[in-house]
């Protein structure tokens, strides 16, 4: 194992370099990672473009990798021994907090970069803090004991394991955030790699009709919806989605919406508040509007409609993933569109950020190359 790292840093907005780090020093209860493939979401265009703290950054939060260098305290406390493929949550919870102690380490306040700048969460930390390899994007992470992890089946590649994020982010918001089960009505809106996640979570989960809208330039991605188990998809400029949906339904509407159009502004809220069934409905969203100042609040109400917020994922939603992914029952590879390597980090956020006119679904970052 080399004593020299290479990882990309973001040192600035929309601006990396690769850069070297020592090997760190792994205690009795830490180990280290060999990143085999660190995906990459709409949220690291966001983050690589404006950072909401300062740099330097490795990011990359959804990390698959092979644990080398296991400390025995470590391999007591999480069952694993080195050459274990795992997939590592980047959460990475103080396990003391009420939070944490109920499952919910999503929320401990040692991961919220929001309110604690000294949080830990990989792909957000600062790598001038101590073990330096905070993110994804490098050949090697530092794991300590309150790492979260998950192995891999055999017979799930890198490739295919770096999708449990987006993945079991679908599970975590089809299902419990918005209840969706046998003989559910959904709506999906928007057929990126979260909306298309919720495809194959609503089908396991046995609803009924699922409808996934797009645009004209999601046209291969709505074939791929349907490939994955979606009943209908509309195209939203070609056709009005609220008159889609209640000719879908018998005029019934759906009994939950997910939304999956990250910036695209209101009108997805408001097409979601519309297509609603008249009682007790369920949107889920994720909160990219920062303002809504015609915000329907009254339809809202007097349709009794719930509102719920999309946020990250619990452990049992990544342990559903993986074994959804181990399955083989959805053609789940097809997700992974394009791959490339440390060198080229800049290019792939560009590309998932849409600057490169790829039809770009999930991306794997492969920090070895074809040389894991």
């Amino acid at each position: 194992m080399t004593d020299d790292i290479v990882a990309a840093v973001r040192v600035a907005p929309g601006h990396t370099e690769l850069q070297h780090f020592p090997m760190p020093r792994v205690p009795a209860d830490g180990a280290l990672l060999k990143v085999e493939v660190a995906g990459i979401c709409g949220t690291d265009v966001k983050m690589y473009a404006r950072p909401p703290f300062a740099d330097p950054v490795i990011m990359g939060h959804e990390n698959v990798g092979v644990i080398v260098d296991a400390g025995p305290e470590f391999v007591r406390r999480h069952s694993v021994r080195d050459g274990d493929r795992v997939f590592v949550e980047h959460y990475v919870g103080c396990f003391h907090c009420e939070w944490c102690h109920a499952g919910e380490y999503r929320h401990c306040e040692n991961t919220d970069w929001r309110t604690n700048p000294d949080a830990r969460r990989y792909g957000y930390t600062s790598a001038h803090n101590e073990h330096h390899l905070w993110g994804g994007f490098a050949q090697y992470m530092f794991l300590p004991w309150n790492a979260v992890l998950h192995r891999v089946p055999d017979g799930v590649s890198a490739e295919l394991a770096g999708l449990a994020t987006p993945l079991s982010n679908g599970i975590e918001w089809a299902l419990n955030a918005g209840g969706v089960g046998y003989d559910s009505t959904v709506l999906i809106q928007g057929p990126g790699q979260q909306g298309l996640s919720q495809v194959v979570a609503c089908r396991q989960a046995g609803a009924s009709t699922i409808i996934v809208t797009g645009t004209a330039r999601d046209a291969a991605r709505l074939q791929l919806a349907k490939d994955l188990g979606a009943d209908h998809v509309v195209d939203v400029t070609s056709e009005d989605p609220v008159i889609a949906v209640r000719d879908l339904t018998g005029g019934r509407g759906v009994d939950v919406v997910l939304d999956c159009t990250a910036g695209a502004g209101t009108a997805p809220l408001l097409l979601g508040v519309e297509a609603l069934r008249r009682r007790e409905g369920v949107m889920v969203v994720q909160g990219e509007v920062a303002a809504f100042p015609d915000f329907p609040l009254k339809k809202i109400t007097e349709k009794a409609i719930t509102i719920r917020s999309a946020r990250g994922h619990g452990y049992r939603s990544c342990e559903l993933a993986i074994a959804q992914l181990a399955s083989g029952r959805f053609p789940l590879e097809r997700l992974a569109t394009h791959s490339f390597g440390l060198a080229e980090t800049d290019a792939a956020i560009r590309a998932v950020g849409g600057e490169t006119g790829d039809d770009v679904v999930h991306v794997s970052l492969l920090p070895w190359g074809g040389d894991r």
